[in-house]
C-alpha cells in the first residue's frame, strides 16, 4: 500500500490496469485479464460505486486528518463547536447548510467504542445528531425528532463490536466502518440569537467507552499514515483516493460483487504493484467508464425522482437497508449533497431550472419564488430556500452575506397584498424596496436547494410526504416580468 501512495496522479491510471494481471492470477486463470469492454464496464460501476465513499474519504482528511487543509476541524474523537453558519469560504463540502450552526465530530471506533453525550435543549429549539459511516450510509440520529430534546448519552460501535449496553447509554448505534462522521445542527432563530446556540453547543460531549465508565482505557491503536486528499483532487486521483478508502471499507454481502470486480482493476486489494506502461485503448476505456457514471448518476438526479414543478425531490438518503446495494442511488444523493439527512428528519427539494424547465442562470434572467398565502413549505421545525453556484455547488459571495431565506426570517419578510410570499432571485438587487426578500443569485449557473427540516407527517392536512403523492409541492420558479 505504501508504495501506491508514493504514486503521483500521473501514474494512476498506468497502475490500475498494470494490477489486472497480478490480481487475475491472484484470482484464478478462469479470471484472465478484463478486456476493454470489460475495463470501460468495471470503471463506470466502480465509480458509481466508489463516488460516495471517495467524497467522505477526501473529508475526512480535510476535516480530521490535515490540520493544514484549510478545511480541519478537529481530530479524531473531538468536537469543534462552529458558533456560526456556513459562508462561501467553507468549500471542503457541496451543497451546505447555512441554516444552523455545525458541531464536528470525527470518530475513530478501532480501540472501543465512543459516548456522545447531548445536554437539554431549551423549548422548540430543533437539533439532530447525525451519524454518517464510511459508507454514507445515516446509521442513526439523535435529537429533536428521534430522541427528543431531553438529555441524554448514546453510544456508537464500530464494526463486529459485541459488547453490551451499560447503565447510563440510552441506545447503541453500529457503524459499518470504523471511521464515522456526527455532524451536529443546532438551529439559530436569527443573528442574535447566537450565544443561545453556543450554550448548546457546549453541552456536546464525546468521550471514549472506558472514560465514560471511568475505566482504564484499552492500548492505542497504531497510527495511520492516510493518504493525502482533498476534495479539489477527487477528478484527477479518483481511483487513487478509492484505492486508499476501501481499506477502511469492510466488504458486506451487498457490496462483495463490486468490491471483486475492481479487485481485477487493481483497486483495493491490498497489494501494492509498480507502474506499468499500457495502452492508450485501456487509458481510454477507464475514462469513457467513468464518464458514463458520472451520465448515469446526473440522469437520476433529473429522471429518477419526482418532479414537484421543476424541484427534483426524492428520499435519497438512508441507512444500509434503505439502499440495500442502490449504488446508483447512493452517488446521486452524494452528488445533491454530501450528507444530506433521511426524508423523515429533512426533505430537500432542489432545481436548476424555471417553471418551463429552462435552466437558471443569473447573468440571463432575474426570478422570482412565491408562497402562496397560508401555504408556505409544512414542517414542524423550519424550512429554508438556499442559493449555490451552478457549477460548484457551493454558497457564493455576495454583498449583503445572504445565502439563504427561511422561515425564522419571516417576520422581517414583506408580504404581498394577497399574504403570499414572493423572494426575489437575482444577481444585482431588486431594490432597497425589496432587498428584504433579495436571495442573491450568482452571474451565471443557479442551482437552488429548498429544505424541509422535519417534515410534516403524511396524515397532515398539507405534506411534502408521501414524495410525489403529498399535499403540497414547491412553487416553480418564474422569470421575473
Amino acid at each position: 500500500m505504501n508504495k501506491l501512495h508514493k504514486l503521483t496522479a500521473s501514474l494512476v491510471t498506468a497502475v490500475l490496469l498494470a494490477a489486472a494481471t497480478i490480481s487475475a492470477a491472484m484470482a484464478g486463470e478462469d479470471a484472465g485479464k478484463p478486456d476493454l469492454d470489460q475495463v470501460r464496464a468495471i470503471a463506470e460501476e466502480g465509480f458509481i460505486y466508489g463516488l460516495p465513499i471517495v467524497m467522505n474519504y477526501a473529508v475526512m482528511n480535510e476535516f480530521a486528518v490535515d490540520p493544514n487543509s484549510g478545511q480541519f476541524k478537529a481530530p479524531f474523537n473531538h468536537i469543534l463547536n462552529l458558533a456560526r453558519v456556513a459562508t462561501y469560504k467553507d468549500t471542503a463540502v457541496v451543497t451546505p447548510n447555512s441554516d444552523t450552526p455545525y458541531s464536528f465530530l470525527w470518530l475513530d471506533l478501532r480501540a472501543e467504542p465512543m459516548v456522545i453525550s447531548v445536554p437539554e435543549v431549551e423549548g422548540n429549539r430543533y437539533y439532530v445528531v447525525q451519524l454518517v459511516d464510511g459508507n454514507t450510509y445515516n446509521y442513526g440520529y439523535i435529537g429533536t425528532r428521534a430522541t427528543g430534546n431531553k438529555a441524554g448519552s448514546y453510544m456508537v460501535v464500530g464494526p463486529g463490536w459485541a459488547g453490551e449496553k451499560p447503565a447510563g447509554v440510552e441506545r447503541v448505534f453500529e457503524s459499518t466502518t470504523p471511521f464515522s462522521f456526527a455532524v451536529i445542527r443546532t438551529q439559530l432563530y436569527n443573528p442574535q440569537d447566537i450565544d443561545n446556540v453556543r450554550k448548546v453547543q457546549a453541552g456536546y460531549k464525546a468521550q471514549p467507552l472506558s472514560a465514560f465508565l471511568n475505566r482504564p482505557a484499552p492500548p492505542a491503536v497504531p497510527k495511520i499514515d492516510f493518504l493525502p486528499a482533498n476534495t479539489a483532487g477527487i477528478k484527477d486521483n479518483f481511483w487513487q483516493y478509492l484505492d486508499a478508502a476501501l481499506e477502511f471499507v469492510p466488504v458486506s454481502e451487498t457490496s462483495k460483487d463490486i468490491r471483486a470486480k475492481l479487485v481485477r482493476l487493481g483497486i483495493g486489494g491490498g497489494e501494492a504493484v509498480a507502474p506499468k506502461d499500457i495502452s492508450a485503448e485501456e487509458r481510454q476505456a477507464i475514462v469513457e467508464g467513468m464518464k458514463a457514471g458520472e451520465a448515469r448518476i446526473a440522469k437520476y438526479l433529473t429522471s429518477g425522482m419526482h418532479n414537484l414543478n421543476g424541484w427534483p425531490t426524492g428520499s435519497l438518503f438512508g441507512d444500509k437497508a434503505d439502499y440495500d446495494g442502490d449504488w446508483l442511488k447512493r452517488a446521486a444523493a452524494v452528488k445533491a449533497g454530501l450528507y444530506g439527512n433521511d426524508a423523515i428528519e429533512a426533505v430537500y427539494p432542489l432545481t436548476r431550472v424555471d417553471a418551463t424547465g429552462q435552466e437558471l442562470d443569473g447573468s440571463k434572467h432575474n426570478y422570482t419564488l412565491t408562497f402562496p398565502a397560508g401555504k408556505y413549505p409544512p414542517v414542524k421545525a423550519f424550512w429554508s430556500v438556499t442559493m449555490y453556484d451552478g457549477v460548484s455547488q457551493l454558497l457564493i459571495e455576495n454583498p449583503i452575506n445572504r445565502y439563504l431565506i427561511n422561515s425564522p426570517m419571516l417576520p422581517e419578510l414583506q408580504k404581498n397584498p394577497d399574504g403570499s410570499l414572493t423572494i426575489y432571485i437575482q444577481h444585482a438587487s431588486p431594490g432597497k424596496d425589496k432587498e428584504s426578500n433579495w436571495l442573491p443569485a450568482p452571474d451565471g449557473p443557479i442551482y437552488m436547494v429548498l429544505r424541509l427540516y422535519w417534515p410534516e407527517p403524511a396524515t397532515a392536512d398539507l405534506s411534502i410526504l408521501p414524495l410525489g403523492k403529498g399535499t403540497w409541492a414547491p412553487p416553480g420558479v418564474e422569470v421575473a416580468k
